[in-house]
């Protein structure tokens, strides 16, 4: 048995790219900085070092994910790891490896606090509203809110 399971969170890099398959299926494809702490040897101090990773989002759900995400904005993913390959018409052979999402939580505020995703709805309505992938709240959609534990 095998599990092809990834959860991360981060900012866009770029706005996303809405694009459609042969067959008329729309693809929605995203760059993700994901950052990693690591303590520096010679300094001893913790830094960022930023990953990037593409993302994949087939269907309706990332056509209409399309009209609410742009560069900066922060969100959380899961999905599956994907690996393809290719050759280039100068004969190099190529390949990457990509998150195929299937599920997506915008994180930036509605107010734009963070990245440029300002005004984007949130995916968390109902029970257990404001959870995030990895056990988080997210902050309440206005002041007047209570958390409610």
């Amino acid at each position: 048995m095998s599990i092809n399971r990834v959860i991360i969170s981060g900012n866009l890099t770029r706005d996303p790219e809405l694009r459609s398959t042969q067959s008329g299926m729309a693809v929605l494809k995203m760059g993700m900085a994901v950052n990693d702490r690591r303590k520096n040897q010679q300094s001893g101090e913790w830094e960022d070092f930023p990953n990037f990773v593409d993302v994949a989002m087939y269907g309706a759900r990332g056509e209409a994910d399309s009209r609410f995400l742009s560069k900066g904005s922060k969100v959380a993913i899961e999905g599956k790891l994907r690996w393809s390959s290719w050759e280039t018409p100068q004969g190099d052979k190529r390949s990457k490896l990509e998150v195929i999402a299937d599920e997506i939580e915008f994180m930036s505020s509605r107010e734009g606090g963070s990245g440029s995703g300002g005004g984007a709805p949130r995916s968390d309505s109902g029970p257990g509203a404001g959870k995030t992938f990895g056990g988080g709240s997210s902050a309440p959609a206005s002041d007047d809110e209570e958390i409610p534990f």
